[in-house]
């Protein structure tokens, strides 16, 4: 199969500041991708060296084995991060989704009564039919990131790319977003995305790039996510749980809790009101408190030796 996207040996960086290098990446048609990695891999700016925005200083890329190098602009529907969007630029609802006819515009400056129409039906695929005149601040986080789906979706692009979809909006919503996505995918759009959430990646991407200046490994999630790749990749110490063909992710805890660190915190107004202020000049209430969270402590570790126990070895 010819992959739709190909980067052959791709480098690039600012002046004598390499981002990038040696990237080799293939995405196919009808792959359902995320690039992951820490602050500063790279994620960004190898999703605008896709879409054409930046140019390599070495290597080709091609779409359908053409190369972009030069006039050629892929066809790539693109949603940005939603902290980069001005919320109160003068658009609505309707109006920023139009603008993703911009490829296709004529010389007439309104749009015709067919993009209209097919404006009002994208709202409608993505449950957005009742805001199409509604100004785009006054919408849920879950709401903005779907204006800017459909308005990548209304250019028919071969590829959609966005950029942390899941950043900035709760974790029903980031589900969500991620559930539509996967729906889109099924109808065969080929999707590539970053992002920092690696468990939401476990859970939903068939195929994760680990990149860190570099692509440090590929494939599907239950090989690439092990304890080395990702240490390479994010320079930590990360601990990696295997249950019932689930993974979990995360940074391995620190040796520490607060009390360590600040032996003696300034009290929240409800713990500070339920004692009194003799058991604070006694003491009693700082010897409460560690005795409450030894017990946790206890608690916890007992549930993590409970878990270890299960999992398969």
């Amino acid at each position: 199969m010819q992959p739709l996207i190909e980067l052959k040996n791709i480098a690039f960086g600012y002046g004598k500041t390499p981002v990038v290098k040696d990237i080799d990446l293939h995405i196919h048609p009808g792959q359902f991708a995320a690039l992951v990695g820490p602050s500063g891999a790279g994620k960004t700016s190898l999703l605008k060296l896709i879409l054409g925005t930046l140019q390599p200083t070495h290597g080709q890329i091609t779409m359908n084995g053409v190369s972009l190098q030069g006039r050629n602009k892929p066809r790539v529907g693109y949603v940005p991060q939603l902290e980069t969007v001005d919320w109160n630029f003068p658009v609505t609802v309707g109006q920023a989704v139009l603008m993703g006819r911009i490829r296709n515009a004529t010389l007439w400056p309104w749009p015709s009564r067919a993009e209209r129409q097919l404006v009002a039906e994208m709202l409608d695929r993505l449950d957005l039919g009742g805001l199409i005149n509604r100004h785009i601040r006054d919408l849920s986080g879950g709401q903005q990131q779907r204006v800017f789906l459909a308005r990548a979706l209304i250019a028919e692009p071969d590829i959609l790319v966005l950029d942390e979809p899941t950043s900035g909006v709760d974790m029903r919503t980031a589900e969500n977003v991620l559930h539509l996505l996967a729906d889109l995918n099924q109808q065969g759009m080929t999707i590539l995305i970053t992002t920092h959430d690696l468990n939401a990646a476990a859970a939903h991407l068939p195929w994760v790039i680990c990149l860190n200046r570099t692509i440090i490994a590929q494939g599907p999630p239950e090989v690439v996510f092990t304890e080395a790749i990702l240490n390479e990749t994010y320079q930590g110490d990360m601990l990696v749980l295997r249950h019932e063909q689930m993974i979990f992710v995360h940074q391995r805890p620190h040796g520490h809790t607060y009390h360590d660190i600040l032996p003696n915190p300034v009290l929240g107004h409800a713990l500070a009101n339920a004692t009194t202020l003799d058991s604070v000049e006694n003491g009693t209430m700082m010897a409460e408190i560690d005795a409450m969270l030894q017990e946790q402590d206890t608690e916890n570790q007992e549930g993590q030796n409970e878990l270890v126990r299960t999992l398969p070895v």
